[in-house]
């Protein structure tokens, strides 16, 4: 069986300083004897605006959060996985993207959030994302890691469960939701939802998540959690912005997740309805 962690912190504006949180978090994975670290959406900045968001971007060739986190991961020998802002070909708005980033710093795979967070809560949040997000286009097939076979998924692709079951047949072990989430949205659905796209898919999923507030527009829920493909929460952070960032750690064990799959099988009728 092998480690996996999922780290929580509170990203601002300032690059700097969110390289510093998670290189909090490479640590302590590190001592936990992690073999992955997950780490939450827009782990490299949140801005107050959709406006300063394009204007923050960087490629991954230069940006000193992306650069920060590839050295780590070479000198740990540790594979991170972590949402980032990318420029689009145009420039007018940015990419929302989840990297892997393997245990010699080489970025190996790259998947652009499918689907765009634009909610107008009554008394609540507005947030509309895609005023400064591009859409991505496409799933990325699932691919070997020391903790298992990885499929990547961002925050808001959790309400969906299509692309979920499209990366359990192609061979995921685990599914990633690193998040934002809003705090009313994350008390009424976050572990429902994850719980759901744990058990329908017989995978384990990962979601690392932002907590606290970035700025005076925009707080986030935490609850960084680890679920089983049983449906069981093998680990869970809390809701409050710490001193300092936390991780939650599980064991991923492969030959229970088989064990699952094996006797409860989930034979679909794609005679019936189309294959996902």
């Amino acid at each position: 069986m092998a480690i996996a962690a999922a780290g929580q912190l509170c990203s601002t504006t300032s690059m700097v300083n969110n390289l510093a949180q998670c290189q909090i978090l490479i640590r302590k994975a590190v001592a936990a004897g992690a073999k992955a670290l997950f780490l939450p959406e827009a782990s490299d900045y949140i801005a107050p605006t959709a406006s300063e968001t394009i204007r923050l971007v960087q490629p991954t060739s230069s940006s000193p959060f992306v650069l920060g986190l590839q050295a780590s991961a070479r000198e740990h020998s540790l594979a991170i996985n972590v949402g980032i802002h990318e420029p689009t070909q145009d420039g007018k708005k940015v990419k929302n993207s989840l990297i892997w980033i393997n245990e010699s710093g080489h970025i190996e795979r790259r998947y652009q959030k499918l689907h765009l967070f634009d909610v107008d809560i009554p008394w609540g949040p507005v947030l509309k994302e895609s005023n400064s997000v591009e859409k991505g286009m496409e799933i990325v097939p699932p691919f070997p890691t020391a903790v298992g076979n990885v499929g990547l998924l961002i925050c808001f692709d959790l309400r969906f469960p299509e692309p979920a079951i499209s990366l359990r047949r192609q061979g995921a072990h685990i599914i990633t939701y690193p998040s934002a989430f809003t705090v009313p949205t994350g008390i009424a659905h976050w572990s429902t939802l994850l719980r759901a796209r744990a058990i329908e898919t017989q995978s384990y999923v990962i979601a690392a998540a932002q907590v606290g507030s970035h700025n005076d527009k925009r707080t986030s829920y935490g609850h960084s959690m680890i679920v089983s493909p049983w449906g069981d929460v093998v680990a869970e952070l809390g809701g409050e912005e710490k001193d300092e960032p936390e991780i939650a750690v599980g064991e991923i064990d492969l030959k229970r997740m088989e064990k699952i799959r094996n006797e409860m099988p989930l034979l679909r009728r794609t005679d019936v309805y189309p294959e996902i």
